[in-house]
């Protein structure tokens, strides 16, 4: 039985223990034979139950977005991750961060670093955009709003109280671009600070954006 022929089709997102073992009930040991597909590098083990192919399999795999999509949800892809996504700030970033409404972890994988910050509802559910990668791969990211205003919120000991500070916070320390900062669209982001940790930093982030 050809296990690269019976994945092939879920390659492209992170597979469940679950699936795995239906796709191999006609084994008799099927736990063993997965031990034995991570021994050979067909399977990585991201985390407990969530696998994904390996090199050796030659197919295609998950974006490390989609990654962290699964790995801990519900969750969105945010902070530094989401900025450099949008080229909004000119670091790459090589831990993928994200927000959950879930309490906050760090996930060593061998496929990288996924850091999750927790958030609650309703200010969480706002400005989290699907990403078509391709046909089976849609990513959940937050907005250049949203991921801004999370930056903000989650940044301890970063409390803007003058646009002077605001715009060494965003042109200095976080060496943003004025011009993609006055593209952001500061009517959206007022209708989300009723609900947001940080009520006055996030009056006054929008206070500077919209005088920049």
């Amino acid at each position: 039985m050809d296990f690269r022929k019976m994945i092939k089709e879920y390659a492209e997102t992170p597979i469940s223990r679950h699936l795995i073992l239906e796709l191999l009930k006609d084994y008799q040991s099927p736990n063993d034979k997965i031990s034995e597909l991570i021994k050979s590098e067909e399977l990585i083990s991201i985390r407990r139950g969530l696998y994904i192919t390996g090199p050796k399999m030659d197919l295609p795999t998950p974006e490390p977005f989609l990654i962290a999509n699964h790995l801990r949800g519900p969750s969105y892809v945010s902070l530094e991750s989401a900025l450099s996504y949008w080229n909004m700030i000119p670091e790459r970033a090589y831990e993928i961060s994200s927000v959950t409404i879930r309490t906050s972890k760090l996930y060593k994988t061998p496929v990288g670093r996924f850091s999750y910050q927790q958030l609650k509802i309703p200010y969480y559910s706002f400005g989290i955009k699907n990403i078509e990668y391709s046909t089976k791969q849609t990513m959940l990211v937050a907005s250049p709003e949203k991921a801004l205003c999370d930056k903000v919120v989650l940044t301890p000991k970063i409390y803007l109280r003058s646009i002077k500070q605001t715009q060494e916070f965003l042109l200095e320390d976080l060496r943003m671009d004025t011009d993609v900062l006055s593209t952001l669209d500061t009517k959206m982001m007022e209708l989300w600070i009723k609900n947001a940790p940080k009520e006055s930093s996030l009056k006054m982030l929008v206070k500077t954006l919209i005088q920049l």
